[in-house]
């Protein structure tokens, strides 16, 4: 039924939402399948759907009438101030540092380009491998605290790590797409309860081949100094990151000029934690559950991280990596996944990717255990001028003082 219902999503017609009822028979419990296309709703998006249906969903069934609350700023408003800040001096001051952050042409990371003709999101191939719990725990938690950085930071520096082993002769870096909720805060804007599609991404060139990776697999030092240098070159993007979208796609005079230069060849994206679904029981069934166990809302499966994609749409990447976070009675599960247009690497090559992502993370969970573990790093501190060996002086210095800065 949900495919069937994903099938018949039409932009082109104005059809980005369908609800479909699935009767499961007299004695058992039906569901409603609600698909929405991507143009509409992104993962961020459902965080708010999702809690507003169920509000409504609730009022109904206890005969009042639904109440939620307002929305700030509307995405029309957003798309409006967009376009404005595409043609803003502030922006277009960015245009040489995210130019020189593409640099030149490379040779391919697969042997030859996309061709976006014969490398389709039809010829998409994925594997996917879970991390344990106990290590999960260490890096959503830990090892962000002890690093001063985002989980996406912690997700993306071992992926880097596994592509510059697998291609250790990238002396350039790799150039990569990030992706990010796209949520930046423009002119006073309060997107907090706004739906659509804010996804934005960005380039970055990361650099990691001074790194020793074998010892970072093993939970050695060298795991902190993946984190840390990928944390410093991700935070090198001009402005906030957004200006590179808006310069490429929103600006007629400098959209030429950023698509004649090199474009990524891999792409990442974070989708988040999301909570386990409830369980079609009395125990997780919401108010107005009867005899059955069955209440007014209950949600039956996953909600925000799925979706269909069989077109001939080029696809935009050589290798894309995706990872998410579940939410699971034991503990949270951390998925991570790569996929490539099965013409351009082969299975070995995925797997040893993959392979080598998954012992990175399990050699950063290992390391960040050790007391000594983290530390900060020059963007840490903005308004100084300094550099990753400097910080660590200060640091060594201050954890000898009483009261002195903690990691």
């Amino acid at each position: 039924a949900a495919r069937e219902a994903a099938r018949g999503l039409d932009p082109a017609a104005g059809t980005m939402l369908r609800a479909v009822w699935v009767d499961a028979g007299p004695h058992r419990t039906g569901r409603v399948v609600l698909i929405a296309h991507h143009l509409v709703v992104d993962g961020v998006s459902w965080r708010v759907l999702v809690p507003d249906l169920r509000a409504a969903c609730e009022a109904v069934a206890a005969g009042r009438t639904p109440r939620l609350d307002p929305v700030g700023t509307s995405f029309r408003r957003w798309s409006e101030l967009l376009t404005a800040q595409a043609t803003d001096e502030s922006r277009l001051a960015e245009l040489p540092d995210w130019l020189t952050l593409l640099g030149e042409h490379r040779r391919p990371l697969a042997g030859r380009a996309l061709d976006p003709h014969v490398d389709t999101s039809r010829t998409l191939r994925r594997r996917s491998w879970t991390v344990p719990p106990e290590q999960v725990e260490t890096l959503v938690g830990r090892a962000p605290a002890a690093f001063h950085c985002g989980v996406h930071e912690v997700l993306l520096a071992t992926l880097a790590g596994a592509v510059t082993h697998w291609r250790p002769d990238t002396a350039s870096g790799l150039l990569l797409d990030i992706e990010g909720h796209g949520r930046e805060p423009i002119d006073g804007t309060d997107l907090l309860r706004t739906v659509g599609w804010f996804t934005s991404a960005h380039p970055v060139r990361i650099e990691v081949t001074g790194t020793d990776l074998d010892d970072a697999m093993a939970g050695g030092r060298a795991a902190g100094t993946l984190v840390k240098a990928v944390k410093e070159q991700v935070r090198a993007v001009p402005g906030d990151g957004l200006g590179y979208g808006l310069l490429r796609h929103l600006n007629p005079r400098t959209a030429p000029v950023l698509r004649a230069a090199p474009a990524a060849e891999i792409g990442f994206n974070y989708l988040g934690r999301f909570a386990a679904a409830a369980d079609a029981g009395p125990e997780t069934a919401g108010p107005g559950a009867g005899a059955g166990g069955v209440g007014a809302w209950q949600l039956a499966g996953p909600t925000g991280a799925g979706g269909t994609d069989g077109s001939d749409t080029p696809a935009p990447h050589v290798l894309e990596g995706l990872a998410v976070v579940r939410d699971t009675p034991d503990g949270p599960e951390l998925t991570v996944t790569l996929s490539r247009p099965r013409r351009l690497l082969t299975d070995t090559d995925v797997e040893r990717i993959g392979g080598t992502w998954v012992r990175l993370l399990a050699g950063l969970a290992a390391h960040t255990d050790d007391p000594d573990a983290g530390g900060h790093t020059p963007s840490d501190f903005h308004l100084l001028d300094l550099e990753q060996d400097e910080v660590d002086q200060f640091q060594a210095i201050a954890a000898k003082l009483e009261g002195g800065l903690s990691r």
